[in-house]
């Protein structure tokens, strides 16, 4: 696959205090195999595959105060350039850009809410291999409670051509690569604000899609194996999804994709 446009959403990792558990977990939710021998001078960070193709990656926490989560990476040609422009834009960068061997260069920022994401030059590795199928990845938002800080902030670092849904349930923006007319037809991930429904002390952050074939069975096998459902299964123009957990506290959403149901 094509190195994927800026900003596109290119890569998703878990970050987990027992990757053997993660490996067990995810094989049973999305049928994945993985990596048989991870790599010691990557932190023996472990590839996800569905059917030979590269979906996803799980990582072992190098310190007990990271936070168990799911990530997204947003596919930057140039990692330090965008990393100077998330710094002019009002963000942070967690972590400076850093060759990963033939792979790539990869870059851990924050928007000017605190919403984490990764960056992620392709080398050798250029991301996923399949996007859309039961089992791969489908989507990402970011929720916050400042979108006049972080709407700019993304248009501005990677040119999104923002959309407000006009009949949303909640307010939400969708984002377009820039080139693109804006709109949900080209949308590639979007913002949706944190509500005084949620938590107060919820914090900013990304939420990591999966499509699968059954929502509702998806979430129920989830519970079965020791996760949690946050966010019953229920409808949305674009499908039938539901927000849970896995057995060691990562938070994702899956989707039955309308065109799937």
């Amino acid at each position: 696959m094509a190195a994927y446009p800026d900003g596109v959403p290119c890569w998703a990792d878990a970050a987990l205090p027992d990757v053997e558990a993660g490996k067990r977990f995810y094989g049973e939710v999305f049928g994945w195999t993985f990596d048989e021998s991870p790599a010691r001078e990557y932190g023996f960070y472990t590839n996800a595959f569905l059917d030979g193709r590269r979906v996803a990656a799980l990582a072992p926490k190098s310190d007990g105060r990271m936070p168990t989560v799911w990530s997204v990476y947003l596919a930057a040609s140039d990692a330090r350039a965008t990393a100077e422009r998330i710094r002019e834009a009002g963000g942070r960068v967690i972590m400076e850009p850093l060759r990963v061997g033939p792979h790539g260069t990869m870059a851990v920022a924050a928007d000017p809410s605190g919403a984490v994401f990764g960056l992620w030059q392709a080398g050798e590795h250029t991301g996923f291999e399949v996007e859309g199928e039961p089992g791969s990845y489908a989507w990402t938002e970011v929720y916050t409670r400042d979108k006049e800080a972080v709407d700019p902030f993304y248009e501005s670092v990677f040119g999104f051509g923002g959309f407000d849904l006009p009949d949303a349930s909640i307010d939400f923006r969708t984002w377009s690569p820039a080139g693109e007319k804006a709109g949900p037809e080209t949308a590639i991930g979007g913002r949706s604000v944190i509500s005084s429904a949620m938590p107060a002390e919820m914090p900013a952050h990304f939420l990591v899609y999966f499509a699968v074939a059954d929502c509702d069975g998806t979430a129920e096998h989830i519970a079965r194996l020791g996760g949690r459902i946050t966010r019953e299964p229920f409808d949305t123009p674009y499908g039938r999804m539901s927000v849970v957990s896995d057995d060691q506290g990562a938070v994702f959403a899956v989707i039955a994709l309308a065109d799937d149901q």
